[in-house]
């Protein structure tokens, strides 16, 4: 899933920041001389997930003048794939993500130590109340393709919600109704051995059940035109990720006689090159992809 440096992004106007607050190293900080930053208040059903309860974790927060290379550093050192952007004023910005550095660094091979973030962060971030619903949140991302939001609480920025927190909690929803779609599934086993098979209204009914319970599959969301970029392992980084940018993807899969061996992301460019200071036109993919074989998009 691409991040909120897409450039098909659009901001929804009730989530843009029309008032940006002060935001210091490890998150928001308070400015009561300002009006609080406003976005449309998820009320939802009582019991629901919201999202200060994912257990969130302070957003890495650095000045827009940074050097591109210095804020990849801070990034890797503190094991995240995004940051928060502060101007002159210490308002919040920009966003900075590890595809941000894939589409907008290395493929255009621009200067890392000589260049600050603010040429390549995407400015005023799409941001979430700290009570909207989880599954909101989640479903905001889809929509708008990016995979972090700014979390505001009292008009103030406390953390940077991942995508992947709101599918855990998703997974788990579905886990729990697995377990009681158990008690179903054994009780649909049972009319099948009642009916037989010469009834055949019950007989569509079930089916139709069964499927609504055990789908979908990966062959059932895939989509048929999806693209898929193959590299090899001698392969250098730089025509990797250019390579990425043309297809319009996050990540490779890098294979040896047609057999995947691994897979390249965009969080590998960050972490284990940028990071590593290792030069992209030299290095080959070889030594930065994820010899694993991790088929997901990270």
């Amino acid at each position: 899933m691409a991040s909120q440096g897409s450039s098909t992004r659009k901001s929804m106007s009730s989530s843009s920041f029309h008032g940006r607050k002060k935001a210091n190293e490890g998150g928001g900080g308070p400015d009561a001389s300002r009006k609080p930053l406003t976005a449309s208040r998820s009320m939802g059903l009582t019991g629901e997930r919201t999202v200060k309860r994912l257990r969130l974790s302070k957003a890495l927060t650095v000045p827009e003048s940074t050097s591109i290379y210095e804020a990849c550093r801070r990034m890797a050192a503190r094991r995240v794939d995004a940051l928060l952007l502060t101007d002159s004023n210490a308002l919040l910005c920009g966003i900075l993500t590890d595809k941000d550095l894939a589409s907008r660094v290395i493929a255009p091979e621009v200067n890392l130590e000589e260049t600050p973030v603010s040429k390549v962060m995407t400015r005023n971030p799409v941001f979430v109340l700290s009570d909207t619903l989880a599954v909101e949140a989640l479903q905001k991302m889809v929509q708008g393709k990016f995979r972090h939001l700014p979390v505001v609480e009292n008009g103030e920025v406390i953390a940077l919600l991942d995508i992947a927190k709101c599918l855990y909690d998703a997974i788990a929803r579905m886990e729990r109704a697995a377990e009681k779609g158990k008690a179903i599934a054994a009780a649909v086993e049972g009319v099948e051995k009642n009916w037989g098979t010469s009834i055949s209204v019950p007989n569509t009914f079930i089916e139709t059940l069964r499927e609504r319970m055990f789908r979908p599959a990966l062959s059932t969301i895939i989509p048929e035109n999806s693209k898929i970029v193959t590299v090899s392992p001698s392969e250098t980084v730089l025509v990797v990720t250019k390579k990425m940018l043309e297809s319009r993807s996050s990540c490779a899969v890098v294979t040896v006689d047609e057999k995947p061996q691994g897979i390249f992301t965009s969080k590998d460019i960050l972490m284990r090159v940028i990071a590593q200071n290792l030069p992209p036109d030299f290095d080959s993919c070889r030594e930065g992809h994820d010899s694993q074989s991790r088929m997901c998009n990270n």
